[in-house]
């Protein structure tokens, strides 16, 4: 059963965000903040198909392809820095945390793109809305996962947080598959939300210090044909990327 996610509208995501924790705009209101239509962000789409396989799964499956590439956003800027290992600490990803985990790059010509920069200006505007401007250190993962093993595993890692101050969650693809239910709970709580991301472009904003989040595995829905499910997270951090040497 595929149940429709609690849309926000544009004008009222900041103040949902900071009353729930979370927040998902359509991609209509994602293309308006960014002052573009759904189709403009269209071609964006064929760099998932260019994904390298995820060595690092310790479940031993192989249904994960990724990238991952780190920016600073400040004062309206988008600035790359040099390829540098992903890591978390073991209390925020009990799976693949306390290792630095090297990925390769995103792909330049999805760097190049305006959009692409458009669309982390317009998410660290939320990141500030939420915790204050400031410099916003981001990570950003485009994955897909497939069918390979029979079915997919989006959080791997179950129910958790990221250790950042906003977490984004877009979809960029969804072909062949079901589940992939998003679940969103309290961190100090019992309220929880379930729902499902299933338009294009659609996106999840979380508040990481007050939710955790997970999503429920893929299933193909032909055995023979296979599918995948592919999405863009983006992880806003103050103070500075995490690290062996970070706070």
């Amino acid at each position: 059963m595929i149940i429709d996610p609690p849309l926000t509208p544009l004008a009222e995501v900041d103040e949902v965000l900071a009353g729930q924790g979370y927040a998902v705009l359509s991609a209509e209101a994602l293309c308006q903040a960014m002052a573009c239509r759904p189709v403009d962000l269209a071609p964006l789409a064929a760099y998932w198909d260019r994904l390298p396989a995820d060595g690092y799964l310790r479940d031993g499956g192989r249904y994960r392809r990724r990238r991952h590439s780190c920016f600073i956003v400040e004062g309206g800027q988008v600035g790359a820095v040099a390829q540098r290992a992903h890591w978390q600490p073991l209390a925020y990803n009990a799976l693949h945390g306390g290792i630095e985990r090297h990925y390769e790059a995103i792909e330049p010509g999805l760097l190049a793109q305006p959009l692409w920069h458009r669309l982390l200006l317009t998410l660290a505007a939320h990141a500030s809305a939420l915790k204050g401007a400031q410099p916003w250190f981001v990570e950003a993962h485009p994955f897909r996962i497939d069918t390979t093993d029979g079915i997919g595993r989006p959080t791997p890692e179950g129910a958790h947080r990221d250790g950042v101050d906003l977490v984004s969650v877009t979809l960029v693809a969804r072909v062949g598959v079901k589940g992939a239910e998003t679940r969103v709970f309290e961190a100090d709580g019992a309220l929880g939300r379930r729902f499902t991301l299933g338009q294009l472009w659609s996106t999840l904003l979380l508040d990481d210090a007050r939710v955790v989040h997970e999503s429920t595995p893929i299933q193909p829905l032909d055995a023979a044909a296979g599918g995948h499910r592919d999405t863009l997270v983006l992880t806003f951090r103050s103070r500075g990327f995490q690290g062996l040497a970070a706070d």
